[in-house]
């Protein structure tokens, strides 16, 4: 197997380096650039994003007819990992979520007018974009089957009635994908729609506080009481909107697997570079065996993840699903991203626990990892499954032809 990268791929990684190293992490380090929920502040975040579009760094992972420089899953895996060095990095190359999972569905599946209507204003970044879909109990989350937002078509139109939670980025997005319910068919029941902020008969119930620094346009709770939607702005067709979904939500999970990386190596920076500086009892910690051994099981931790995003990546370039490459790479990303922030902490001491580093940022962020785009339990079921249905062959290599 070859691992080595093509010389474009490797130019775009040095570019975001460097741009990381010279443009966002000054700006992260100053905390008057912080806006009040932990993240970047928009005036901030424009000087940069027009930076990015000036050096050719600005969507990256869609087609050049779209507006991107048209990378590879793989690609994407080795540019969204030095984005992430900072924790601000992926909004200024808008390669964030929920934005960039939505760009790439639209891409897909968005007709030429679709195209131009929903998804051109989000690749300019001029509109931010969410993704509707989870519900409060006994509502639809990781179970889309259990969806009890409706859609009940009139004439040309559909009107919407139910209630959405914890959908990200909603109180800043103008244009929203909505998955929900057009029958009882349990394959074809669903079917995702198009619409905009300012359409009447929706409303915003409440942004949901959370435990960690959150997205722009937070995390928020919407009811819809008769939202109308055209049939034409309805994506892929009625009963699609699983097939939909899946599109979506693979992907999507891969790209915070290779941003989580990002943030993991992180962390051993921080620590590495304390632990290097630091004396105790007139030793330098990192001269200390405890501190080496858990540097280098996270070194190792890192690499294992690397290499599952990696081949989740190049099965989804081959025409793969990649369902259980996503799967694997899923859990063992998140839990090692928090393992590293924790890790880091636990190094710098006091240090780590202040707000003097972004430790304590990505230590908080990093619990959600193992909730979002499913829990860890049920992607453990989905590879159970996988393994019964495959037995040993869960485990073969494909053969070259």
């Amino acid at each position: 197997m070859d691992f080595a990268i093509p010389p474009r791929v490797e130019d775009f990684r040095a570019r975001l380096a460097r741009f990381v190293e010279t443009g966002v992490i000054p700006v992260e380090q100053d905390r008057t650039n912080w806006d009040d929920h932990d993240n970047i502040r928009l005036d901030a975040l424009e000087v940069l994003r027009d930076r990015a579009r000036a050096e050719g760094l600005w969507c990256l992972q869609l087609r050049p007819e779209t507006g991107g420089q048209g990378l590879s899953k793989t690609g994407m895996a080795v540019c969204y990992e030095e984005m992430n060095r900072s924790i601000f990095g992926p909004v200024v190359f808008n390669s964030a979520a929920p934005d960039d999972g939505n760009m790439m569905v639209l891409e897909q599946a968005g007709t030429p007018a679709q195209k131009d209507r929903w998804l051109a204003p989000i690749v300019r970044g001029d509109v931010r974009s969410a993704f509707v879909m989870t519900e409060p109990h006994p509502g639809g989350g990781s179970d889309p089957g259990m969806m009890l937002t409706t859609a009940t078509r009139k004439g040309d139109k559909y009107v919407i009635q139910g209630r959405k939670w914890f959908i990200t980025g909603a109180a800043e997005s103008q244009h929203f994908i909505l998955i929900a319910r057009t029958s009882d068919d349990p394959r074809r029941g669903l079917s995702a729609f198009l619409f905009d902020r300012d359409q009447p008969g929706w409303r915003i119930d409440r942004r949901i506080p959370i435990m960690g620094p959150e997205e722009h346009g937070g995390h928020c709770e919407l009811v819809f009481e008769g939202l109308e939607i055209p049939a034409e702005n309805m994506l892929l067709g009625e009963g699609d909107g699983l097939k939909l979904t899946q599109m979506r939500l693979g992907p999507a999970r891969l790209t915070h697997c290779m941003r989580w990386l990002g943030l993991s190596k992180r962390c051993v920076e921080i620590a590495q570079t304390y632990a290097a500086e630091r004396f105790a009892f007139g030793q330098r910690l990192s001269n200390r065996e405890s501190i080496q051994m858990m540097l280098g099981d996270l070194a190792m931790q890192i690499e294992v993840g690397r290499l599952l995003v990696m081949k989740a990546a190049w099965e989804l370039d081959r025409g793969g699903y990649a369902r259980k490459e996503v799967s694997m790479a899923k859990v063992h990303v998140a839990n090692l991203l928090h393992k590293a922030a924790d890790v880091a902490i636990q190094i710098n001491g006091a240090r780590g626990y202040s707000r003097d580093t972004v430790l304590e940022w990505i230590y908080r962020y990093a619990r959600q990892a193992r909730l979002v785009d499913g829990a860890d339990a049920v992607h453990m079921m989905v590879l159970d499954r996988t393994l019964a249905k495959e037995g040993r062959a869960f485990w073969h290599w494909p053969v070259a032809e």
